[in-house]
C-alpha cells in the first residue's frame, strides 16, 4: 500500500480525546509503509514533561497556542499525523494541515468518549474552568466537520477495522 496516489501527502487524523487518533495512526503508518507522528508527543518534547503538566501549566487559550505553533512548524512528506483534539480550534493549524493532504475525523460517540477517557483521565485535556467533557465534544462537533476531507465512524469497530474504512475511503 506504500504506493499512495500521491506520496508527497500527509494523513491527518482529528477526532475527540480517546477517539483512536494514536492507535490507528501507528497502524496506518505501518500498513503504508509511512512515518507517524503524534502532535501530543511533539509538544511534550519541546516542553519537557507530559502534555497534562503541559495544559496544567497554562491557559487553554496559551496552550492552543503553542499547539498551533507546533502545528503549523510541521514540515513533513508521506507521515499520518495524530493531533490533539483541540487542534481544530485554530484556523492556523488546520489550513496547514490541510494543505500536508486529507485530514479525517475518526468520529466517535459521546457515551463512548466518556467512557475511554474514564480508563485515562490524565491524558491532557485541553479544557476550560467549568467546562465538561460534553461541552468540548458538542463544541468541536461542528469543527471536525468543517475541516475533515473524510469520517470515519470509529464506534463499534476494532482498531483494524477503523485502519480498513480509512483506507477505503482514502481511496487507497
Amino acid at each position: 500500500m506504500a504506493d499512495y496516489p500521491n506520496e508527497t501527502d500527509c494523513i491527518t487524523l482529528i477526532g475527540m480525546a480517546s477517539a483512536g487518533k494514536s492507535t490507528l495512526g501507528k497502524i496506518l503508518a505501518h500498513q503504508l509503509g509511512w512515518v507517524f507522528i503524534d502532535t501530543d508527543h511533539l509538544i511534550e518534547g519541546q516542553y519537557g514533561t507530559n502534555l497534562q503538566a503541559v495544559t496544567d501549566s497554562m491557559s487553554k487559550e496559551e496552550f492552543l497556542d503553542v499547539e498551533c505553533s507546533v502545528v503549523s512548524a510541521l514540515r513533513a512528506k508521506r507521515c499520518v499525523i495524530a493531533t490533539g483534539g483541540s487542534v481544530v480550534y485554530r484556523e492556523e493549524a488546520m489550513v496547514h494541515l490541510t494543505s500536508l493532504g486529507p485530514v479525517c475525523h475518526l468520529d466517535v460517540s459521546l457515551p463512548k468518549i466518556l467512557e475511554r477517557i474514564s480508563k485515562k483521565p490524565d491524558r491532557g485535556l485541553a479544557i476550560a474552568p467549568g467546562q465538561t467533557i460534553e461541552d468540548l465534544y458538542n463544541e468541536r462537533a461542528e469543527l471536525y466537520k468543517k475541516y475533515a476531507t473524510i469520517s470515519v465512524n470509529c464506534d463499534e469497530k476494532t482498531p483494524g477495522e477503523c485502519v480498513t474504512a480509512l483506507l477505503t475511503a482514502l481511496g487507497v
